[in-house]
């Protein structure tokens, strides 16, 4: 190596000016890098000497170009022949040799250091001496559980991890997420979230958006999503944190995209969520045995009983009793007389039918009819979403025109059918689940042993 090349030095170079100008770029190159780098020629002496190497070891330039090896100033005298042996040896040996060993700083500190060698070819093919890049061992080591994190989010976690880029599409996905997703790795790579997700889409981009603008939230948020799948639409619900990605490089953050982890939670959620709904019926029925105590009519402790199950479960309610009182199972044709229900516009407590006792003429078919028949529960649905059909549907059916889902229970006491008791929701709800007909079954029963009782009552009279 040309002495005339070290950096570090003020060799005048004369009138030649590319040759200033390529010693000049490679001195910036060379205090540039992140890493500390040194060379030797094939004696052993130092011909470079960056200022990161400077930084580790308190050693400028001028004082380390032109010694020979590191003996008795950056290594331990004791030390200096092995330490030149093993870099030295790079010349002879293809490739990189990794080395770690102990420096000393200009102070008399010791730094432990990795050093990566590799020997320099001459103008001939022939070493002409050797390069040496080392870090200190910690800050080494610090960048390998880094990249080995990466590697293991990406390979064996546990979760979902996508890494979003600033146009909010995903850049990379692990193996987990895709799985999730629905999807292969690469499929999803580059496409728009809304091709993945029907549902959720807006408020997934929009806390996207909000870590890159302003950072990483303070907990984790979890979302429900409708997934398109080639099974079909599934609603999922994922736990989701976030992390805004910005370059290291750059004195000013520069956001390179958004770390978007999560967790498939749906089951927990939904076990959750039924835990509470079951919670909130319960005390429900509670509160309406209580009341209907408090009533002096047996008549009217149903009404309240119907009123009471009608919150948050159904939007509309009505009880058909069976003319005459009840029947005897196999006993037809039914006749159905309308009896109390909730009214079809303004909230509020359910009416009584009066005693006109005039009967409801139901078709055949119909789920009120077939709910006697079976003595069991029926549910019903529009099938259509369009407001004229729906209407068409529960006016033919003799119900509020805005219901769209029905649930019929019969009214069972001492072996008898009394009646029916239908329960309705509108379009804003979902439809009956045999988890609501079984609540439903519950409210029937208190239904019509209250229903029974006003029977007898109204006998002895």
């Amino acid at each position: 190596m040309s002495a005339s090349r070290r950096s570090g030095t003020t060799d005048e170079l004369g009138p030649d000016e590319p040759e200033r100008d390529g010693a000049d770029l490679l001195a910036a190159l060379l205090d540039g890098m992140d890493a500390a780098l040194c060379a030797f020629d094939a004696d052993g002496v130092v011909t470079h000497w960056n200022r990161e190497a400077e930084r580790i070891l308190g050693w400028t330039a001028a004082e380390a170009v032109g010694r020979h090896g590191f003996a008795g100033w950056a290594v331990r005298t004791a030390d200096a022949e092995e330490v030149e042996s093993r870099l030295l040896s790079a010349m002879q040996a293809p490739g990189r040799q990794v080395h770690e060993f102990a420096l000393l700083t200009k102070e008399g500190g010791r730094v432990l250091v990795r050093t990566q060698s590799a020997a320099v070819p001459g103008p001939d093919g022939k070493p002409a001496g050797v390069y040496c890049a080392f870090s200190e061992v910690h800050a080494q080591i610090d960048l390998e559980r880094s990249i080995a994190l990466s590697e293991a989010l990406f390979d064996d976690a546990s979760w979902g991890v996508v890494l979003v880029d600033a146009d909010l599409r995903p850049a990379v996905v692990n193996g987990h997420a895709a799985r999730a997703l629905g999807t292969g790795r690469t499929a999803v790579l580059g496409r728009p979230l809304g091709e993945l997700i029907a549902q959720g889409v807006e408020e997934l981009e929009s806390a996207l958006t909000h870590v890159l603008a302003e950072g990483a939230p303070p907990a984790p948020a979890e979302m429900w999503v409708t997934l398109r799948t080639a099974e079909g639409e599934q609603r999922r619900c994922w736990r989701s944190g976030f992390l805004r990605l910005a370059s290291p490089l750059t004195e000013e953050p520069v956001p390179l995209g958004v770390g978007w982890l999560f967790q498939d939670v749906t089951e927990a959620k939904q076990t959750e969520q039924e835990a509470a709904l079951l919670r909130f019926r319960t005390n429900q029925l509670h509160r309406a045995a209580r009341a209907a105590a408090e009533c002096e009519d047996p008549a009217e402790a149903a009404s309240v009983h119907l009123d009471f199950a009608l919150a948050g479960f159904a939007d509309h309610a009505l009880i058909d009793r069976v003319a005459g009182g009840s029947v005897a199972d196999g006993e037809g044709p039914v006749r159905l007389v309308r009896g109390p229900a909730t009214p079809s516009g303004a909230p509020g407590p359910s009416l009584p039918a009066g005693r006109a006792g005039l009967p409801v003429r139901y078709s055949d078919g119909h789920p009120a009819l077939q709910c006697v028949e079976r003595i069991g529960s029926v549910r019903a649905s529009a099938g259509s979403t369009e407001p004229d059909r729906t209407r068409d549907w529960a006016v033919a059916r003799q119900w509020p025109a805005d219901s769209v889902h029905a649930l019929c229970v019969v009214l069972r006491s001492r072996g008898r059918t009394l009646g029916v008791v239908t329960f309705l929701r509108g379009a804003s709800r979902t439809q009956f689940e045999r988890f609501d007909a079984t609540y439903a079954e519950d409210v029937a029963v208190r239904i019509a042993a209250a229903l029974d009782l006003a029977a007898v009552l109204e006998r002895r009279v």
